[in-house]
């Protein structure tokens, strides 16, 4: 009762990265409220599943297996989520901002009448208090994201329904393992009492998963480019820059949007969080947009003819000058150093 449930996407019997990031954050939640962590993994073929969910911190894992759950489909895995949170009264249920959670967690959300927070940069716990009613909340879960185009960052409170519910994009959480886990408690659900024939309408016939053709999430390096890059030519300066120091390159949604490179380098709040060691923003303004979906990097080298950038503000180290010019000389002095 009252503990934080994660829901985990699972495929191929391999949980998938941002429920792994979910139970990360999860843990510190659970920390600061005293309760637990609780896991719900649904699908096929899950025997000791809960092995790698208790890597990362799940201390209970409700589990229902069965044949007809995978694929996923919408319908029975938002009945035995809703069911299974009926009997649990969690107080705060997280799930990923990917295809699936986008699809699972509004359902849920109306059916529990509980409310929901989209593509949360942050999750924290804390205090409100009502200025009409004087009514004080304590222990509320803080669901912070960007709003009105990126410009502003909203904290957003749901002191009167459970489950609190919050999505939270793939990245935007760190993925650390607990340092000495323990074994989770297994809860197998009875899921069939959750179901009915309605849930399995939809059959699926044949099913195609095409693998992503670019992955900078997890790139130790990225060179991005905004729109100061001037032209899809411009961008060839960054893949020689790229392909000397073996890293990613990334974008801007400017630059994507004036057609400079793919969407799927596409950096921000509306395209991939990442968390490189070294982050080269190579004429990039650094909008609240595009930070949000950077500002997790270890090293941050910015290359802006304006000073004043927002981008500089962020920066370990700033070169103010053109691009064009600057990373020639980049490229120039690294061959002549490593050689």
């Amino acid at each position: 009762m009252n503990n934080i449930f994660v829901y985990c996407e699972i495929e191929d019997g391999k949980v998938a990265d941002v429920s792994l990031e979910l139970l990360t954050k999860a843990r510190a939640l659970a920390e600061t409220l005293g309760c637990r962590v609780e896991a719900l993994a649904i699908g096929h073929n899950l025997a000791g599943i809960e092995k790698q969910l208790a890597q990362y911190g799940a201390e209970v894992v409700h589990v229902a297996d069965g044949a007809e759950l995978a694929p996923f489909r919408t319908l029975p895995h938002a009945a035995i989520i809703c069911g299974v949170f009926k009997e649990e009264q969690p107080q705060i249920a997280l799930f990923g901002a990917t295809c699936t959670g986008r699809d699972l967690a509004p359902r849920v959300s109306s059916a529990l009448h509980s409310g929901l927070t989209a593509d949360c940069t942050s999750l924290e716990i804390g205090d409100h208090s009502e200025a009409r009613t004087g009514k004080e909340y304590k222990n509320l879960l803080y669901q912070i994201r960007p709003a009105f185009g990126g410009n502003i960052i909203a904290t957003i409170i749901n002191p009167d329904h459970r489950p609190q519910m919050a999505t939270v994009r793939e990245g935007v959480m760190k993925m650390e393992p607990v340092a000495n886990p323990k074994a989770a408690e297994v809860k197998t659900i009875d899921y069939k009492k959750f179901l009915n024939d309605g849930d399995f309408a939809v059959k699926i016939i044949a099913r195609e998963m095409e693998e992503r053709k670019i992955d900078i999430k997890g790139s130790p390096i990225i060179v991005a480019g905004g729109y100061g890059m001037g032209s899809k030519e411009g961008f060839d300066l960054l893949y020689q820059l790229a392909e000397m120091l073996g890293a990613e390159v990334g974008a801007s949604r400017a630059a994507v949007d004036a057609g400079f490179t793919e969407h799927e380098r596409q950096i921000g709040q509306t395209g991939v969080t990442v968390r490189p060691k070294l982050y080269i923003a190579c004429g990039i303004s650094g909008q609240i947009q595009h930070t949000a979906g950077m500002d997790g990097s270890s090293m941050v080298i910015s290359i802006n003819t304006d000073p004043e950038a927002p981008i500089n503000k962020i920066a370990d180290y700033a070169i103010i000058g053109d691009v064009n010019a600057v990373i020639p000389k980049m490229i120039k002095y690294y061959k002549q150093n490593s050689k």
